[in-house]
């Protein structure tokens, strides 16, 4: 009895030991967890932060070594959407947050809003790793044999998209209101989805410009007379040419012709000898604009005029040998003041992803012309007035102590003037500014950069 109530009192000794262990160990534990010390938005274009699971990592509701994360999904569950054949299972990157222990996390969307949390992003906020890894949600594929002339099949079934659904976070539908049964598409591009292999086409409705979007199209245009795939029907192969119906256009250049192209049209009333007028081919164009979209590669078109063709004659077109300029976007001196900012930014050549540089359409406009041709001072000018005098940065940096501060750009029209005074359509001009660092995240505005170079 003596020996039982001794071995009573030892195991009670233990178990007494083992609990003030345990509550030792549960309070140091807790007081090593880490700290966020930031946790901002990211800028950079939405299309650029497209990401995908490696597998590695799970996703919490917080930085996973945070006191309080809890697990959203596991690391099995995070290994199968990195594996997944879903575009579903792609990531979107919106927040970063670093902790004092140096390391990253991501805060990252499923491109279906099924799974939202962080997940460990590596040690560096320049580029994902860890548990996330960049991801191409589309890839180009081949234009169709045929790009005119398409009607939608199943509208209910198949409609337009913004993008390839679930390429893009809240990728959505687009209102078909105003387009009819009747009106044609023309394709402009073509992508494929990188993980289910699915064909998407660009199209645009001829009769509205503004109903435009992405569209499945199942395997494709490949060249029959009439077929109906996806969403999408095309018509059937344009007539042959006969004087009855179509009209040779030629394109001069100096008197030599560089190109030509025949418009066949669809009217029932075309006759040889007949004035062409507002006759349309199968894509809905009319020999005018026909005329100006055939223009060779490389050319121009002075000027179209359709008053006096007839079906079975030809159509002179003169052009000019023609190119256009692009922008390259350079910092000529930056100003931080009394800031100081990890890893600054520096004179010299500015990546167009970290502002946001507009360039007014009449300005655009004049970047094209005569291959070769000086761009006049006072063209240059013109241009020069397409910018805004400042723009607001679009990267949002850290100071030492842990601030967010971000750059203002303002632009210099005198240098533009002198930077390019020589320069011929075709080369690339140079449009400088100033940075100056400002408090707070930067801006979150998307622009159309396709002028720069």
């Amino acid at each position: 009895m003596q020996k039982s109530l001794k071995n009573s009192l030892y195991l009670g000794l233990t178990v007494l030991s083992l609990g003030a262990v345990t509550a030792i160990s549960t309070t140091a534990s807790a007081a090593s967890k880490a700290k966020v010390t930031s946790d901002v938005t990211l800028k950079t274009a939405a299309e650029t932060r497209n990401v995908e699971a490696t597998g590695t990592n799970a996703l919490y509701s917080k930085p996973g070594t945070v006191k309080g994360a809890k697990r959203v999904a596991s690391k099995a569950t995070m290994k199968k959407m990195a594996n997944s054949k879903k575009s579903a299972d792609y990531f979107r990157a919106y927040r970063v947050a670093q902790t004092n222990r140096g390391t990253v996390y991501y805060k990252v969307v499923s491109m279906d809003g099924k799974y939202r949390g962080y997940i460990y992003g590596g040690k560096s906020t320049d580029s994902y790793a860890g548990g996330i890894q960049s991801a191409e949600t589309t890839k180009t594929a081949a234009m169709p044999t045929k790009t005119t002339g398409y009607h939608l099949a199943n509208a209910n079934k198949n409609g337009l998209w913004t993008a390839p659904k679930n390429t893009q976070y809240k990728a959505k539908s687009i209102s078909l209101y105003s387009a009819n049964k009747t009106d044609t598409f023309t394709v402009s591009k073509a992508e494929t989805k990188t993980r289910e292999g699915s064909l998407y086409y660009y199209v645009t409705d001829n009769q509205n410009s503004s109903t435009a979007g992405w569209i499945y199209a199942g395997k494709g245009y490949q060249g029959a007379s009439s077929t109906t795939f996806g969403g999408l029907t095309v018509n059937l192969a344009e007539p042959a040419a006969t004087n009855d119906n179509s009209v040779n256009v030629v394109y001069r250049n100096n008197g030599s012709q560089v190109g030509n192209a025949t418009f066949i049209t669809v009217a029932k009333d075309a006759k040889a000898g007949k004035t062409v007028t507002t006759d349309k081919n199968t894509a809905g164009d009319s020999l005018a604009d026909f005329a100006t979209k055939s223009v060779p590669t490389g050319y121009k078109a002075a000027k179209v005029d359709t008053t006096n063709a007839t079906y079975g004659n030809t159509l002179y077109v003169d052009v000019t040998a023609a190119a256009t300029s692009k922008v390259s976007l350079n910092v000529e001196r930056v100003d931080s003041g009394s800031y100081n900012v990890n890893n600054p930014l520096t004179t010299g050549t500015l990546n167009s992803s970290e502002a946001a540089v507009t360039l007014s359409s009449s300005a655009v406009a004049l970047l094209s012309g005569d291959k070769g041709t000086t761009i006049s001072q006072t063209t240059l000018g013109s241009i020069a007035t397409g910018f805004s005098t400042t723009f607001e940065g679009t990267k949002t940096y850290q100071t030492i102590d842990g601030k967010d501060v971000h750059y203002e750009f303002t632009f210099n029209p005198a240098n533009f003037k002198s930077d390019n005074r020589n320069a011929t359509y075709g080369d690339t001009l140079k449009a400088s500014f100033v940075a100056t660092l400002k408090s707070g995240a930067a801006s979150t505005t998307t622009v159309d950069n396709s002028w720069l170079a």
